[in-house]
């Protein structure tokens, strides 16, 4: 069977760039989009701000005393959906089987392409001119034979990147590549590794199935497939919506219960209203919680009932709280959010955002 290309079109910095873009006093400098207040995060950081260690999700105060120059500017979500738009429709160009990530990623499948290219890395070329062009922003993109692959390539060279990881190149590639590159190992799962003393691609592929299923349940399967770069999930231009949810900083750390169960009621209305507004059905229910340290947890439990109105969730959102120390951890974030959906319809794949914070 003849092997697919597939490439992974990542903007580079793109909230901020956008910004850098319409305003040209922010160019050349540290910029954060969001709010340089108390409670508040970074919702993206140029490459300027990141020479000094700002990234986003990171609290503003602490982006603050790493750049003290840092510059921070409103977001508009409503501009980033356009030029995300407005991206998409160079992607059209060349397929329609696109799959966005998030609102400045996605993938493509160019194995068979409207212009009848044959090299995937010329359609990749071809892409990054037009958005620099046209769009007059930056973006990075990796080509490969599967999205595992493609999706490692675009990180690869950032920023504005171009990475090719061809079939006979690409086992030396995975083997020298650090754990935490791999698709879907985070903080914890890296940790995790480490004390298996699996650090690299070699070293995950020199563990046993077995091992792997056993410390990291179905996603062993998919570690050991992409340590010897199998990937066999398609592209999929419409996707499934999976869940809503929506989540509040508090004003202050909490642990007062008669307090929580206010915030909580603010967030599980919120909720509801996203869940009528989308019709969106479904039955788990997890409330997630970030502590004052920034640690976070997530509490979940499933019903036969579809969960949509408040009297379906606020009860079970209070009984979820039974189950977090707050008493000793203070409470700086609640967040709660329905999955599961009992009737899955197909539909098209939509960007679901968060205020920003």
């Amino acid at each position: 069977m003849a092997l697919r290309k597939i490439i992974h079109i990542d903007m580079d910095a793109f909230y901020a760039s956008v910004e850098q873009r319409d305003n040209p006093a922010l160019r050349g400098k540290p910029i954060a989009v969001g709010r340089g207040e108390e409670r508040s995060v970074v919702a993206a950081a140029s490459y300027e701000a990141r020479k000094f260690g700002v990234r986003s999700a990171m609290a503003s105060t602490r982006a603050m005393k790493l750049c003290p120059e840092l510059i921070f500017v409103p977001g508009r979500m409503d501009v980033y959906k356009q030029v995300s738009m407005q991206i998409h429709d160079i992607f059209h160009d060349y397929t329609d089987l696109i799959e966005p990530l998030s609102i400045d990623e996605a993938f493509l499948d160019v194995t068979e392409n409207k212009p009848g290219i044959e090299l995937a890395v010329d359609i990749a070329r071809e892409i990054k001119r037009r958005i620099r062009e046209e769009l007059h922003l930056v973006a990075s993109a990796g080509v490969s034979y599967n999205k595992f692959l493609a999706k490692v390539a675009s990180d690869y060279r950032k920023p504005d990147g171009l990475c090719t990881i061809h079939p006979d190149q690409a086992q030396e590639f995975i083997d020298h590549l650090p754990v935490e590159s791999f698709w879907g190992v985070g903080k914890v799962t890296a940790r995790r590794m480490h004390e298996l003393f699996i650090h690299t691609g070699k070293d995950l592929r020199s563990c046993p199935l077995d091992v792997l299923i056993h410390n990291f349940g179905k996603a062993g399967q998919l570690y050991y497939n992409f340590a010897r770069g199998i990937d066999e999930r398609p592209v999929e231009a419409t996707r499934i919506r999976k869940s809503i949810g929506c989540e509040h900083t508090l004003e202050r750390d909490l642990t007062a219960r008669t307090a929580l169960i206010i915030e909580l009621y603010h967030v599980a209305t919120e909720l509801t209203e996203r869940l009528k507004r989308h019709n969106f059905r479904g039955n788990t229910l997890t409330l997630k919680i970030k502590f004052h340290d920034f640690t976070q947890i997530t509490r979940s439990l499933s019903t036969p009932e579809s969960l949509f109105t408040l009297q379906d969730i606020l009860p079970r959102a209070k009984q979820l709280l039974t189950e977090v120390d707050y008493e000793h951890h203070a409470i700086r974030l609640i967040g709660l959010s329905v999955s599961n959906p009992h009737e899955e319809k197909k539909g098209v794949w939509k960007q679901l955002e968060l205020p920003f914070k």
